[in-house]
């Protein structure tokens, strides 16, 4: 079946976001600010925020637990605006590709509801979806079935018909990947963009 839409996730494929960027000023020595970030302000932490717990009860969970490393934890959103850097320009090519050959693009994120207006308001390229699910909106968050299912009911709305094997989804996180392929959908794990624009190519894409 021919590709009818991309799904692009957004950090680590379009937004250039991380939390070392923050953090490397904040703990200097590495070994120390990497067991800041696996064991405190970790990812699995991140993503209850993504999910939609608030921010506010977020940071308080992790000042409770870790008291002594208060003032950095309250540096995460505080902050949080420093852990990013930019668009990232060739993940921005690959979608203006896309776009100028007329293919339909939409927007799946794990981001939190609190923070993505700062993105939207500072990254006009977000407003060329024709749809986004951000997932702390929905309170659901990838590799969730059902967030897939959500974007689905979105791009139907503008696709009617369209069937999952026509749907392409692109992601840095192989996990998220592989859940969409396991729903029929092409999931591409993106590396990098020239690895990601050979496999759209495979796929029948003009890029």
């Amino acid at each position: 079946m021919a590709i009818k839409a991309v799904v692009f996730d957004f950090g680590g494929v379009l937004i250039d976001w991380s939390p070392q960027y923050l953090y490397r000023t904040l703990i200097p020595d590495e070994a120390e600010r990497r067991w800041f970030l696996t064991h405190v302000c970790a990812m699995d932490w991140v993503i209850q925020q993504d999910g939609g717990q608030t921010i506010e009860e977020g940071t308080a969970e992790r000042v409770a637990k870790f008291p002594e490393h208060e003032t950095l934890i309250r540096a995460f959103y505080e902050r949080w605006h420093e852990m990013i850097r930019g668009v990232l320009e060739d993940g921005i090519a690959t979608m203006e590709k896309l776009e100028a050959a007329n293919v339909p693009l939409f927007g799946l994120t794990n981001w939190s509801a609190e923070t993505f207006p700062y993105a939207w308001e500072n990254f006009p390229v977000l407003r060329r979806f024709r749809d986004i699910v951000v997932s702390g909106r929905v309170k659901l968050v990838k590799p969730d079935p059902a967030i897939f299912a959500e974007m689905m009911t979105r791009i139907e709305s503008h696709l009617p018909g369209i069937q999952p094997a026509e749907l392409v989804f692109i992601d840095d996180n192989l996990k998220n990947a592989e859940a969409a392929t396991s729903l029929g959908w092409h999931g591409v794990h993106h590396t990098d963009a020239a690895h990601t624009e050979a496999k759209l190519r495979e796929l029948g894409l003009p890029v």
